[in-house]
């Protein structure tokens, strides 16, 4: 059965086509920027869920992005019918459940991201799918295939391969949106796997397959959202020669840079119509940025002229959401039914537009208990691995983002405010005894940028920031200064506050019962907060010493080894010299959010929280400004650094 809202949005030609093929049909399908494809995508799901009679376990739907999964994941819930119960999951949580299923005794989040993903393709090859609770799928999605590089194509290989006498598949992609290829680091190599996955695909199954096209743009409701569409299929169908290929990207990425400077400019942040205008727009704004660097900078600047924003994570930053504490915490039971669940739910505070429905689905995912229950023990454990369901783990929604063109894939937005590209040029450096320059990767990246907006597409003036750089030993982005060796600031990342303990056990001054209240009720999402150096001594020879999280005035959290491993590593100038100086206060960050955060029962019990072993923790994000002048803040006077 298909929803009736859903049956209102009648199918074209193109996407009917998708839709109606068998379980057992190999399909790929191309589709262009707003073309439909989630539309398109969850009427296949009802169709081989009601139609072809699949049962919502035998249907593996795989997506690159966190985006994407979460769009795919609230149009089912709004508009399918018989599909209601089929899941959405990245690549990488997929490969995470199934190397905890095959292989429990192994601590995995201990492995990167892409050692996990190589030991899920190992698992696969092993017949670790067969045998778990659903066995085998019998038919496979897979979205965003262009993006498929490196350790996830080889993923996905092996899985398509293996399951191919006895299920089916839909791919979706449209090349011109590849934007991923950066994840592998030889230039040469990267050209390789352009398109790679789906040349693999083609000569996998030959004449078995069934390649379609979605042309149609539903996304984009007036010509200036339109501009960009018509470079879709010159990018599909670059040459093949590398040569070749550079000369028509350079030309693609001139004409599309060109017509971005014909669009509106909207105006400078020091403007208050301007700041007004971002501030009180009933729809979605994106303000997308070529990098992280340019990313924090305008958030930074949106803080201090005060306009409430969201600074779009990671695609690989999971949080457990705040209200999953007060669930484990108010039950002693080791399983919980529905109706139990329900009358637990009634005294959280959800988020507005989840239904008891849809949080019991999703954490049945992960801790089905017996006789349709919960397993609250299952359920901990998935809390503290990081293993929750992606629907579960999306931050709230904002009227107004700050991104990276790449975390905003997949999604759209009613206007898009784009920092204004850079004039391609080949850099000095040499790399392995050639350009590391990839102008198909810059014109599908604008491509992407400019194919966001539904209504409005404006030219933003890029922000000062060529003292901000990347420091690729920690992964993070940096507030230099005049000299190679100026520190002047540090990214906050998802982990910079300590999970080892609840907020308030250590350093911090505060009973812990009293500060878990105040964190759920009095720390919101966007509220300014500093670091504050607790005092000057380290508290190991390769870490800083501790730094307070406060909110404000108040001391809320500590920050975790990891922020003082890095911290130490950003401020060394050599390998051999010591640190003699820390920063008495960092300013400029945000709270994120706040998380909950599982650990040992005897944790919580120490903390005076009770033998629950979860707790809440505030997430931050921004770039914090070190203040070397803050005498006062950590009890001795402060070295001088150099000013940004």
């Amino acid at each position: 059965m298909t929803s009736p809202v859903l049956a209102e949005h009648r199918l074209t030609t193109e996407q009917r086509s998708v839709v109606d093929q068998p379980w057992d049909a190999r399909v790929l399908v191309t589709a262009g920027a707003g073309a439909g494809k989630t539309h398109t995508l969850v009427r296949r799901l009802d169709a081989l869920v009601g139609r072809e009679e699949l049962e919502a376990g035998e249907i593996l739907v795989l997506s690159f992005s966190r985006a994407a999964v979460r769009e795919l994941t609230e149009r089912i819930e709004r508009y399918a019918g018989a599909a209601r119960r089929v899941r959405a999951q990245t690549f990488d949580s997929w490969a995470s459940s199934l190397l905890n299923r095959a292989y429990p005794d192994t601590d995995w989040s201990a492995y990167t991201f892409d050692e996990r993903i190589e030991s899920a393709t190992d698992a696969i090859d092993r017949g670790a799918v067969e045998v778990g609770e659903q066995g085998a799928p019998a038919h496979v999605v897979i979205d965003e295939v262009q993006d498929l590089v490196g350790v996830r194509r080889d993923m996905v290989e092996s899985l398509l391969d293996r399951f191919q006498e006895n299920s089916g598949f839909t791919v979706v992609g449209d090349a011109a949106q590849a934007v991923y290829g950066f994840q592998v680091s030889d230039p040469d190599q990267r050209a390789e796997e352009t398109n790679r996955f789906l040349d693999w695909v083609r000569a996998s199954f030959g004449e078995d397959l069934i390649e379609l096209h979605l042309e149609d743009n539903f996304r984009a409701r007036t010509e200036a959202a339109r501009v960009a569409l018509p470079f879709g299929v010159p990018l599909q169908r670059l040459p093949r020669d590398p040569a070749e290929a550079a000369s028509e990207a350079e030309r693609i990425h001139g004409d599309l840079r060109a017509r971005l400077l014909d669009a509106p400019n909207f105006g400078s942040l020091e403007d208050e119509y301007v700041r007004a205008s971002l501030r009180d727009y009933p729809g979605s704004t994106a303000v997308l940025c070529r990098d992280n660097g340019q990313a924090l900078t305008l958030s930074g600047l949106l803080s201090d002229a005060e306009v409430p924003h969201t600074l779009q994570r990671s695609a690989r930053e999971r949080s457990a959401p705040p209200w999953m504490t007060g669930l484990l915490a108010s039950t002693d039971a080791s399983v919980l039914g529905r109706e139990r669940f329900d009358e637990l739910l009634t005294d959280l505070r959800l988020p507005a537009d989840v239904s008891p429905e849809s949080l019991w689905r999703s954490i049945r995912k992960v801790a089905r208990g017996p006789r349709a229950s919960i397993d609250v023990t299952a359920l901990h454990r998935a809390v503290a691995e990081g293993r929750l369901p992606d629907e579960l783990t999306a931050p709230q929604a904002s009227p107004l983002v700050v991104s990276t063109v790449h975390r905003a894939k997949g999604l759209e937005f009613d206007r898009v405010l784009l920092v204004e590209p850079s004039l391609l040029k080949e850099p000095r450096r040499v790399v392995k005894k050639r350009y590391d320059y990839d102008p198909a990767a810059e014109a599908r990246l604008l491509y992407v940028a400019m194919t966001r907006a539904r209504d409005d597409l404006y030219l933003f003036d890029a922000p000062n920031c060529w003292m901000v750089r990347k420091d690729r030993r920690l992964d993070r982005w940096y507030l230099g200064g005049r000299s190679t060796w100026a520190r002047n600031g540090i990214e906050s990342l998802a982990r910079d506050v300590c999970h080892e303990q609840p907020p308030g056990v250590e350093d911090v001054g505060t009973d812990p019962a009293a500060l878990l209240t105040h964190l759920r009720d009095g720390v919101t999402p966007g509220a300014p907060a500093e670091l504050l150096l607790l005092h000057g001594i380290p508290v190991a020879a390769d870490q800083s010493p501790p730094y307070a999280v406060v909110v404000d005035g108040r001391r809320v959290a500590v920050v975790s080894e990891r922020f003082r491993t890095d911290l130490h590593r950003l401020l060394r100038r050599t390998v051999h010299s010591p640190v003699d100086r820390w920063p008495p206060l960092i300013t400029g960050l945000r709270i994120d959010g706040v998380e909950s955060v599982a650990g040992t029962p005897a944790a919580t019990e120490r903390a005076g929280l009770g033998p629950h072993g979860v707790w809440l923790a505030p997430r931050l994000c921004g770039l914090g400004r070190f203040d070397w002048n803050e005498h006062e803040a950590s009890g001795h006077a402060g070295s001088e650094g150099e000013e940004a």
